[in-house]
């Protein structure tokens, strides 16, 4: 059996990118692993660590040696490789060569194409130590680095100067040379608290010894150092530490050593909107803000050090100096732009522009008010509102706040508007124009807000593929997917009786001969239908659910959803497999009719079976009730109804010949059959249910 010993590997440098620390430390271990277990390499379990002055990673129970393998290989057919005489020709003589053995020591196999020579090698596996070099070389070559660097007069790139290589297998220093380093068994500690060689001679030690350094190499461990602290400081105040997931993350990839810190600043900034005090205290220091029970920003903040203080007095006191001039920054913006109304901006808009083809960002906001318009009064809401609200949605982007804090678009907008005396909704929807703004984001509330943010993404939408610039690929400069998610989310999670297409006309008719594509509208709802189909995937329903509908072609998001689900529910049921089956077998009857179907009609007195009159019967009677649930969207019921058919349907196909003699008894037949596809069809393609 062989040897294992645990891997370790680290990397010491100068401070690593902190927003990319975890993704760095993350593929050096990946690929580790992978290139061991290409090795034939076997290991019981890996981890990685990471800090802003390292990169390491641990391979427990690591074989310490390749298997020794056979290879089998195939040489020239043995027709080709002697004379006549039986002596050997080059190809033979080539073969044994390449083999490291004589012609003499070959063997011989039957193949599909003949005989053949044939060799068997032996091929001893190579020691643990000999490969991981090249391994460790090329997983660092492999690192998704945004870029590189070079320092001194060495040619040795990458994303920071490196300083230290630690590699051991066991007890035992790997011997390799790695970015102009060394490798040894010794590490360093926190920058101030513990700068001195650390040496390491047993890999189970590496993270004791690092955390009597003042380091914790554990990422996740520092994260929950920190929001401990964090927590623990906010409980001591009586109040709440907001503490985000990304803020997290970076603030433990700032520090080896956490010491969490609380401040104060002057209550006078709680005047200026506290989502810009937020973005200004995570964005340029990194401190996590504090609310009361209210959820209402507190005058403090807590910063986590990199140093174990003996003054911490005095750490408070200088970020509390660091953050009183960003916040009056913060304060002075926010008081400029109020002397201004939103509305002042308008014209500005002019001067910015959208996109080449498509004009200025004014341009943009005179579409999406006409667009806006018409969905505000499909949905019975405020014209005027939605129209006053179009002209401003995009004017808080002219405020020096916005310019400073690009994220906090649309938040400030709304604060101005309220402060311009605005309506409400109008206010609101300064804000509601960019909901949803990611996955799972809330959607907007008001009728102003929802019809300005459809109108927005259609505008965008319509306007990028009518000009031949629609993603392909990875490639979606304009946030396209995300723009046609969020208007299908809208439209259905607020129920909305919209229609895609009527909508995508509406928005093609304002930009006048702008468009390019003719094919814009079709392009464009087969991207909905794209992005609608990964949607409901996401959310667990089988992608034959979701086709037989769509197959519909139906352009109200709202109603095909209703459709969706109520198939999803019927495709539980005990009756769904034979009914999706038996529509199948409809379908097929009918695709190869000669006839034309539009002009057929069920003559009672050609049925002459009890199996088609008994089916033709229970179809009379439940088609109204079954349109009735249809015109009311009520799917389910209508499923549910016409799922009594089943014993029926087979009974139908077990004794009726549809292919009868006699043509008008045939037609008669394809005729009933189609009143029975038409019944499910006016709901979905239940035939691709099919299993």
């Amino acid at each position: 059996m062989s040897q294992v010993q645990d891997f370790l590997v680290e990397l010491g440098t100068e401070e690593l990118p902190p927003k990319i620390l975890a993704k760095l430390a993350g593929a050096f271990h990946d690929n580790i692993t992978a290139q061991l277990t290409d090795a034939n390499l076997s290991f019981e379990d890996s981890e990685w660590f990471a800090t802003p002055r390292r990169l390491a990673v641990r391979v427990c129970q690591l074989q310490t040696r390749q298997a020794d393998k056979t290879m089998d290989r195939q040489g020239p057919a043995v027709a080709a490789a002697f004379d006549a005489d039986g002596n050997p020709k080059p190809a033979a003589i080539g073969f044994a060569k390449s083999c490291g053995v004589d012609v003499s020591d070959l063997n011989r196999v039957a193949t599909d194409k003949g005989e053949r020579l044939a060799y068997q090698l032996n091929v001893p596996g190579q020691a643990t130590t000999e490969l991981l070099p090249a391994i460790v070389e090329q997983s660092l070559k492999k690192l998704p680095l945004p870029k590189v660097m070079r320092w001194g007069d060495s040619s040795v790139e990458f994303i920071r100067p490196p300083h230290w290589l630690l590699m051991m297998l066991g007890n035992q220093i790997v011997d390799a040379n790695i970015l102009d380093l060394t490798a040894s068994n010794q590490t360093f500690g926190h920058r101030f608290h513990h700068p001195e060689a650390i040496t390491i001679n047993d890999t189970n030690d590496y993270e004791q010894l690092l955390l009597e350094a003042k380091v914790n190499v554990s990422f996740e461990s520092r994260k929950a150092t920190i929001r401990q602290q964090v927590e623990a400081i906010a409980e001591q105040q009586k109040a709440i530490a907001v503490i985000e997931d990304d803020l997290l993350e970076e603030v433990a990839a700032l520090v080896e050593w956490p010491v969490a810190l609380t401040g104060n600043f002057d209550k006078t900034f709680l005047q200026v909107p506290s989502e810009a005090l937020i973005a200004t205290m995570q964005a340029d220091q990194k401190y996590f803000h504090l609310v009361d029970n209210n959820n209402q920003l507190l005058p403090q903040f807590i910063t986590v050090s990199n140093i174990e203080s003996r003054r911490p007095e005095s750490v408070i006191a200088g970020n509390e100096r660091v953050i009183r001039p960003r916040l009056a920054d913060a304060m002075f913006f926010y008081q400029a732009d109020c002397k201004k109304p939103l509305a002042g901006y308008i014209d500005k808009l002019q001067s910015i522009l959208f996109q080449k083809k498509l004009g200025t960002l004014f341009d943009k906001t005179q579409r999406v008010k006409h667009l806006a318009s018409e969905i505000a009064g499909q949905l019975n809401a405020d014209k005027a509102l939605a129209e006053r609200a179009a002209e401003l949605c995009k004017c808080d982007l002219m405020s020096g706040m916005v310019y400073e804090f690009p994220e906090l678009q649309g938040i400030m907008g709304r604060y101005y508007a309220t402060n311009d005396g605005e309506h409400a909704d109008v206010a609101a929807a300064m804000d509601e124009v960019y909901m949803p703004r990611f996955a799972g984001d809330q959607l907007p509330e008001t009728k102003t807000g929802i019809a300005i943010a459809l109108a927005d993404r259609l505008d965008t939408l319509v306007g990028i593929f009518g000009i031949g610039q629609a993603p392909s690929g990875a490639k979606d400069p304009f946030a396209l997917r995300r723009a046609a998610l969020g208007t299908l989310r809208i439209i259905v999670e607020r129920e909305l009786p919209l229609d895609l297409s009527q909508l995508i006309d509406t928005s093609i008719e304002s930009f006048g001969d702008i468009i390019e594509q003719p094919t814009t509208k079709t392009q464009l709802l087969e991207f909905f239908a794209a992005r609608s189909l990964a949607w409901y995937q996401d959310k667990g329903i089988s992608t034959q659910v979701i086709q037989s509908v769509t197959e519909l072609n139906i352009s109200q998001p709202l109603d095909q959803d209703r459709r969706i689900h109520a198939v999803a529910e019927f495709n539980t049921m005990d009756a769904a497999d034979s009914l999706a089956a038996a529509n199948k077998r409809v379908s097929n009857i009918l695709a190869k009719s000669e006839v034309s179907l539009d002009d057929l009609s069920v003559d009672q007195s050609l049925l002459t079976e009890q199996a088609e009159k008994t089916l033709h019967q229970d179809l009379s009677n439940m088609a109204d009730d079954v349109a009735q649930h249809v015109s009311n969207a009520d799917y389910t019921k209508a499923l549910q109804q016409l799922s009594s058919l089943k014993m029926v349907i087979d009974n139908f196909f077990d004794n009726v010949m549809v292919n009868a003699e006699d043509p008008s008894v045939k037609n008669n037949r394809l005729a009933l059959l189609k009143q029975l596809r038409d019944m499910f069809v006016s709901i979905a393609d239940i035939a691709l249910l099919q299993k």
